[in-house]
Protein backbone atom coordinates (compact mmCIF):
# COMPACT_ATOMS: atom_id res chain seq x y z
CA UNK A 1 0.00 0.00 0.00
CA UNK A 2 1.31 3.31 -1.18
CA UNK A 3 2.02 5.66 1.56
CA UNK A 4 0.31 9.16 1.77
CA UNK A 5 1.69 12.52 2.90
CA UNK A 6 0.63 15.97 3.82
CA UNK A 7 3.63 18.50 3.25
CA UNK A 8 2.86 21.82 4.50
CA UNK A 9 5.50 24.30 2.82
CA UNK A 10 6.85 27.19 4.36
CA UNK A 11 6.98 30.37 3.15
CA UNK A 12 10.56 30.48 2.15
CA UNK A 13 9.64 27.39 0.26
CA UNK A 14 8.26 30.03 -2.61
CA UNK A 15 9.72 33.60 -1.64
CA UNK A 16 13.18 34.62 -0.19
CA UNK A 17 13.00 38.39 -0.22
CA UNK A 18 12.05 39.05 -3.93
CA UNK A 19 8.58 39.39 -4.20
CA UNK A 20 8.79 39.43 -8.23
CA UNK A 21 6.82 36.83 -10.40
CA UNK A 22 10.15 35.69 -11.54
CA UNK A 23 11.93 35.42 -8.13
CA UNK A 24 8.70 33.46 -6.53
CA UNK A 25 9.29 31.29 -10.03
CA UNK A 26 12.30 29.99 -9.56
CA UNK A 27 12.06 29.20 -5.92
CA UNK A 28 9.32 26.91 -6.39
CA UNK A 29 11.69 25.74 -8.42
CA UNK A 30 14.40 24.10 -6.21
CA UNK A 31 11.23 23.46 -4.18
CA UNK A 32 9.95 21.20 -6.79
CA UNK A 33 13.01 19.32 -7.31
CA UNK A 34 13.24 18.66 -3.64
CA UNK A 35 9.66 16.95 -3.90
CA UNK A 36 10.96 14.60 -6.45
CA UNK A 37 12.59 12.15 -3.87
CA UNK A 38 8.83 11.25 -2.75
CA UNK A 39 7.50 11.13 -6.03
CA UNK A 40 9.91 8.48 -7.26
CA UNK A 41 9.68 6.53 -4.17
CA UNK A 42 5.95 5.80 -4.81
CA UNK A 43 4.50 8.49 -2.11
CA UNK A 44 1.50 10.03 -3.14
CA UNK A 45 1.76 13.64 -1.88
CA UNK A 46 -0.74 16.77 -1.25
CA UNK A 47 1.08 19.80 -0.88
CA UNK A 48 -0.49 22.66 1.35
CA UNK A 49 1.77 26.17 1.52
CA UNK A 50 1.60 29.18 3.05
CA UNK A 51 0.98 32.92 1.47
CA UNK A 52 1.63 35.54 3.67
CA UNK A 53 3.94 37.86 1.31
CA UNK A 54 1.89 36.84 -1.47
CA UNK A 55 -1.76 37.59 -0.29
CA UNK A 56 -0.16 40.64 1.43
CA UNK A 57 1.11 41.82 -1.99
CA UNK A 58 -2.09 41.81 -3.55
CA UNK A 59 -4.11 43.63 -0.63
CA UNK A 60 -1.66 46.38 -1.10
CA UNK A 61 -2.29 46.26 -5.46
CA UNK A 62 -6.29 46.39 -3.81
CA UNK A 63 -6.02 49.02 -1.79
CA UNK A 64 -3.43 51.15 -4.77
CA UNK A 65 -6.32 50.56 -7.47
CA UNK A 66 -9.57 51.15 -5.02
CA UNK A 67 -11.94 53.39 -6.82
CA UNK A 68 -15.73 53.52 -7.21
CA UNK A 69 -15.01 52.06 -10.69
CA UNK A 70 -12.57 49.72 -9.31
CA UNK A 71 -13.52 48.81 -5.92
CA UNK A 72 -11.03 46.84 -3.51
CA UNK A 73 -11.70 42.63 -3.61
CA UNK A 74 -12.13 41.48 0.35
CA UNK A 75 -9.81 39.28 2.35
CA UNK A 76 -11.52 35.88 1.38
CA UNK A 77 -11.47 36.51 -2.83
CA UNK A 78 -7.60 37.70 -2.03
CA UNK A 79 -6.77 34.84 -0.74
CA UNK A 80 -9.14 32.68 -3.58
CA UNK A 81 -6.49 34.75 -6.21
CA UNK A 82 -3.52 33.95 -4.44
CA UNK A 83 -4.04 30.35 -4.33
CA UNK A 84 -4.69 30.60 -7.84
CA UNK A 85 -1.39 31.95 -8.48
CA UNK A 86 0.59 30.08 -5.85
CA UNK A 87 -0.88 26.62 -7.65
CA UNK A 88 -0.10 27.47 -11.05
CA UNK A 89 3.54 28.46 -10.61
CA UNK A 90 3.43 25.18 -8.60
CA UNK A 91 2.11 23.25 -11.35
CA UNK A 92 4.76 24.95 -13.62
CA UNK A 93 7.67 23.52 -11.17
CA UNK A 94 6.73 20.26 -10.53
CA UNK A 95 6.04 19.96 -14.31
CA UNK A 96 9.36 21.04 -15.07
CA UNK A 97 10.89 18.70 -12.37
CA UNK A 98 9.32 15.76 -13.20
CA UNK A 99 10.11 16.14 -16.92
CA UNK A 100 13.97 16.38 -15.92
CA UNK A 101 13.64 13.19 -14.08
CA UNK A 102 11.58 11.14 -16.63
CA UNK A 103 8.46 10.78 -14.66
CA UNK A 104 4.75 11.18 -16.03
CA UNK A 105 2.50 12.06 -13.60
CA UNK A 106 -0.17 14.79 -13.34
CA UNK A 107 -0.29 17.72 -11.06
CA UNK A 108 -3.67 19.50 -9.70
CA UNK A 109 -4.48 22.56 -7.99
CA UNK A 110 -7.49 22.87 -6.01
CA UNK A 111 -9.06 26.12 -4.62
CA UNK A 112 -9.76 25.06 -1.42
CA UNK A 113 -12.67 26.33 1.35
CA UNK A 114 -12.13 25.57 4.62
CA UNK A 115 -14.89 25.78 7.24
CA UNK A 116 -14.79 27.58 10.44
CA UNK A 117 -17.45 28.03 13.56
CA UNK A 118 -18.18 31.45 13.21
CA UNK A 119 -18.32 30.76 17.08
CA UNK A 120 -15.03 30.66 17.21
CA UNK A 121 -13.36 32.69 20.24
CA UNK A 122 -10.54 33.86 18.08
CA UNK A 123 -13.42 36.25 16.27
CA UNK A 124 -13.77 38.34 19.60
CA UNK A 125 -9.85 38.96 19.66
CA UNK A 126 -8.59 39.45 16.29
CA UNK A 127 -4.67 39.41 16.25
CA UNK A 128 -3.45 38.39 12.86
CA UNK A 129 -1.45 41.66 10.99
CA UNK A 130 -2.98 41.69 7.09
CA UNK A 131 -2.32 43.97 4.62
CA UNK A 132 0.10 47.66 4.59
CA UNK A 133 0.66 50.19 7.34
CA UNK A 134 -1.21 53.00 8.16
CA UNK A 135 -0.51 55.83 10.23
CA UNK A 136 -2.42 56.11 13.57
CA UNK A 137 -4.69 59.08 11.86
CA UNK A 138 -5.43 56.98 8.98
CA UNK A 139 -6.16 53.11 10.67
CA UNK A 140 -8.84 55.35 12.97
CA UNK A 141 -10.44 56.97 10.48
CA UNK A 142 -11.01 53.41 8.71
CA UNK A 143 -12.26 51.67 12.09
CA UNK A 144 -14.85 54.76 12.08
CA UNK A 145 -15.83 53.78 7.81
CA UNK A 146 -15.45 50.52 7.78
CA UNK A 147 -15.47 48.64 11.49
CA UNK A 148 -12.64 46.88 10.61
CA UNK A 149 -10.00 46.52 13.55
CA UNK A 150 -6.18 48.23 13.39
CA UNK A 151 -3.75 47.54 16.08
CA UNK A 152 -0.28 49.35 16.23
CA UNK A 153 2.38 46.99 15.14
CA UNK A 154 5.82 46.66 17.08
CA UNK A 155 6.39 50.57 16.23
CA UNK A 156 6.01 50.39 12.47
CA UNK A 157 2.33 51.80 12.38
CA UNK A 158 -0.94 50.34 12.77
CA UNK A 159 -1.84 47.46 10.85
CA UNK A 160 -5.49 46.17 10.29
CA UNK A 161 -5.92 42.44 12.17
CA UNK A 162 -8.26 39.95 11.16
CA UNK A 163 -9.09 36.44 13.27
CA UNK A 164 -7.24 33.49 13.00
CA UNK A 165 -9.62 30.74 13.46
CA UNK A 166 -9.09 27.05 13.96
CA UNK A 167 -10.43 24.94 10.66
CA UNK A 168 -13.36 22.28 11.34
CA UNK A 169 -13.48 20.71 8.09
CA UNK A 170 -11.90 20.59 4.64
CA UNK A 171 -15.17 21.25 2.19
CA UNK A 172 -13.29 19.54 -0.85
CA UNK A 173 -11.71 17.09 1.32
CA UNK A 174 -13.65 14.31 -0.71
CA UNK A 175 -12.22 15.78 -4.03
CA UNK A 176 -8.66 16.12 -3.15
CA UNK A 177 -8.52 12.51 -1.48
CA UNK A 178 -10.11 11.29 -5.23
CA UNK A 179 -7.60 12.83 -6.91
CA UNK A 180 -4.66 11.60 -4.58
CA UNK A 181 -6.30 7.87 -5.02
CA UNK A 182 -5.73 8.61 -8.58
CA UNK A 183 -2.23 9.30 -8.43
CA UNK A 184 -2.37 13.40 -9.10
CA UNK A 185 0.29 15.11 -7.65
CA UNK A 186 -2.23 17.50 -5.82
CA UNK A 187 -2.10 21.39 -4.35
CA UNK A 188 -4.15 22.61 -1.57
CA UNK A 189 -5.39 24.65 1.35
CA UNK A 190 -3.03 27.15 -0.25
CA UNK A 191 -2.43 29.66 2.75
CA UNK A 192 -4.29 27.99 5.50
CA UNK A 193 -7.33 27.61 2.42
CA UNK A 194 -10.51 30.73 2.07
CA UNK A 195 -12.24 30.59 5.21
CA UNK A 196 -15.78 30.40 5.00
CA UNK A 197 -18.80 29.37 7.70
CA UNK A 198 -21.75 27.14 6.48
CA UNK A 199 -25.38 29.16 6.85
CA UNK A 200 -28.12 27.11 5.74
CA UNK A 201 -28.39 28.28 2.23
CA UNK A 202 -24.77 28.52 1.46
CA UNK A 203 -21.13 28.67 2.24
CA UNK A 204 -20.05 32.24 3.02
CA UNK A 205 -17.04 34.19 2.62
CA UNK A 206 -15.65 35.02 6.06
CA UNK A 207 -12.63 37.91 6.53
CA UNK A 208 -10.16 35.58 8.77
CA UNK A 209 -6.83 33.65 8.26
CA UNK A 210 -6.47 30.06 9.15
CA UNK A 211 -3.20 28.89 9.74
CA UNK A 212 -1.53 27.23 7.00
CA UNK A 213 -0.63 24.40 9.55
CA UNK A 214 -3.27 23.19 11.18
CA UNK A 215 -5.32 23.41 7.64
CA UNK A 216 -2.40 21.04 6.81
CA UNK A 217 -3.08 18.97 9.52
CA UNK A 218 -7.05 18.87 9.01
CA UNK A 219 -6.39 18.00 5.90
CA UNK A 220 -3.95 15.05 6.66
CA UNK A 221 -6.71 13.76 8.80
CA UNK A 222 -9.61 13.61 6.32
CA UNK A 223 -7.69 12.25 3.45
CA UNK A 224 -6.15 9.90 6.22
CA UNK A 225 -2.53 10.02 5.60
CA UNK A 226 -0.14 8.54 6.90
CA UNK A 227 1.97 11.19 7.87
CA UNK A 228 2.02 15.20 8.03
CA UNK A 229 5.43 16.76 6.92
CA UNK A 230 5.19 20.37 8.24
CA UNK A 231 8.75 22.46 6.26
CA UNK A 232 9.97 25.18 8.23
CA UNK A 233 13.57 27.09 8.69
CA UNK A 234 14.99 24.65 10.27
CA UNK A 235 16.03 21.23 10.86
CA UNK A 236 14.27 20.03 14.14
CA UNK A 237 12.62 21.38 16.76
CA UNK A 238 14.94 22.28 19.93
CA UNK A 239 14.17 23.55 23.49
CA UNK A 240 15.79 26.23 24.75
CA UNK A 241 16.32 27.56 21.52
CA UNK A 242 19.20 29.59 21.04
CA UNK A 243 20.29 29.13 24.90
CA UNK A 244 23.56 27.85 26.07
CA UNK A 245 21.53 24.28 26.96
CA UNK A 246 19.56 24.25 23.34
CA UNK A 247 19.18 20.26 22.75
CA UNK A 248 17.59 19.05 19.51
CA UNK A 249 14.42 16.72 19.28
CA UNK A 250 14.99 14.12 16.96
CA UNK A 251 12.56 11.78 18.48
CA UNK A 252 9.38 12.34 20.61
CA UNK A 253 6.00 11.76 22.07
CA UNK A 254 3.13 13.74 22.19
CA UNK A 255 2.51 13.50 25.92
CA UNK A 256 6.33 14.00 26.21
CA UNK A 257 5.58 17.32 23.35
CA UNK A 258 2.52 18.66 25.24
CA UNK A 259 4.75 18.58 28.33
CA UNK A 260 7.43 20.63 26.34
CA UNK A 261 4.32 22.95 25.52
CA UNK A 262 3.63 24.03 28.72
CA UNK A 263 7.08 24.80 30.33
CA UNK A 264 6.68 27.51 26.92
CA UNK A 265 9.34 26.12 25.16
CA UNK A 266 8.09 27.27 22.11
CA UNK A 267 7.32 30.56 20.63
CA UNK A 268 3.99 31.84 19.72
CA UNK A 269 3.63 32.61 16.38
CA UNK A 270 6.60 30.84 14.97
CA UNK A 271 7.08 27.03 16.32
CA UNK A 272 4.29 26.44 18.51
CA UNK A 273 1.49 26.49 16.29
CA UNK A 274 3.54 23.75 14.16
CA UNK A 275 3.84 22.04 17.51
CA UNK A 276 0.42 22.04 18.26
CA UNK A 277 -0.44 21.18 14.92
CA UNK A 278 2.00 17.95 14.57
CA UNK A 279 0.51 16.97 18.21
CA UNK A 280 -3.32 16.96 16.92
CA UNK A 281 -2.00 14.90 13.87
CA UNK A 282 -0.31 12.34 15.92
CA UNK A 283 -2.90 12.22 18.51
CA UNK A 284 -5.68 11.54 15.96
CA UNK A 285 -4.90 7.96 15.36
CA UNK A 286 -2.30 5.29 16.77
CA UNK A 287 0.03 4.63 13.74
CA UNK A 288 -0.17 8.45 12.52
CA UNK A 289 2.62 10.38 12.68
CA UNK A 290 3.88 14.19 12.14
CA UNK A 291 7.77 15.13 10.91
CA UNK A 292 8.77 19.04 11.62
CA UNK A 293 11.96 19.64 9.68
CA UNK A 294 13.39 22.06 6.70
CA UNK A 295 12.67 21.58 2.98
CA UNK A 296 16.29 19.74 2.52
CA UNK A 297 15.82 17.08 4.77
CA UNK A 298 12.22 16.37 3.86
CA UNK A 299 12.43 13.03 1.99
CA UNK A 300 15.64 11.58 4.81
CA UNK A 301 12.86 12.80 7.72
CA UNK A 302 10.65 10.83 5.68
CA UNK A 303 12.72 7.51 5.90
CA UNK A 304 13.54 8.24 10.31
CA UNK A 305 16.78 9.66 9.15
CA UNK A 306 16.46 13.35 9.98
CA UNK A 307 13.89 15.92 11.72
CA UNK A 308 12.10 16.12 14.74
CA UNK A 309 9.45 13.01 14.47
CA UNK A 310 6.55 13.12 16.83
CA UNK A 311 3.98 9.93 17.22
CA UNK A 312 1.79 9.09 20.31
CA UNK A 313 4.20 6.11 21.32
CA UNK A 314 7.59 7.45 20.40
CA UNK A 315 9.98 8.36 23.46
CA UNK A 316 12.15 11.31 23.65
CA UNK A 317 15.57 11.44 21.77
CA UNK A 318 17.73 14.46 22.03
CA UNK A 319 20.44 15.60 20.41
Amino acid sequence: MKRKVVIALGGNAIQTGDASAEAQQEALNRTAEQLVGFIKNDVEIVIAHGNGPQVGNILLQQKAGDCEKNPAMPLDTCGAMSQGMIGYWMENAIDKALKRHGIEKDVATIVTRVVVDQNDPAFENPTKPIGPFYSEEEAKKAMAESGAVFKEDAGRGWRRVVASPKPVSIHEHHVINSLVEAGIITVAVGGGGIPVIETEEELQGIEAVIDKDFAAQKLAELVDADTLIILTGVDNVYINYNQPNQRKLEEVSVAELEEMVKEGHFAPGSMLPKVEAAINFANSKPERQTIITSLDKAFEALEGKAGTIVSKKGSAVLA
